[in-house]
């Protein structure tokens, strides 16, 4: 079974076998609120661990989204383009942003679980 980890800039990955879906965490998308647009990488972009590889626009902000592993993007979500609200109906399923082939898995071992990821949260109100 899978299991989700997160970053401390409130992305998400959730790995099956040497790929990982991206996405942003619940708290992030309620600090957005309304996202409105969403500029998703081509897919074989290559990223390294924690560049700029999405950006996301609310009625609030735009936002960065990093990737939370090096890899190369294999996918994007195309539906966000005409129904960005995706993500703030659905962050953690129907809303996810790309998936990579990993390209370095060890890094993987930095990133917080579920329940540092809510203790992290929780330290920043």
């Amino acid at each position: 079974m899978s299991e989700r980890r997160y970053t401390k800039e409130h992305e998400w990955v959730l790995v099956e076998g040497d790929v990982c879906t991206v996405g942003i965490s619940d708290h992030a998308q309620e600090q957005l609120g309304d996202i409105v647009y969403v500029d998703l990488p081509e897919v074989g972009a290559e990223f390294a661990q924690g560049a700029q590889a999405a950006t996301v626009e609310s009625v609030k902000a735009a936002s960065e989204i990093y990737a939370p592993v090096s890899g190369k993007v294999i996918e994007v979500n195309a539906a966000l383009a005409d129904e960005p609200a995706l993500v703030n109906g659905d962050a953690l399923g129907k809303g996810w942003f790309l998936k990579m082939k990993i390209g370095k898995p060890a890094e993987l071992g930095q990133l917080m679980d579920e329940g540092a990821y809510r203790k992290f949260v929780e330290s920043l109100h």
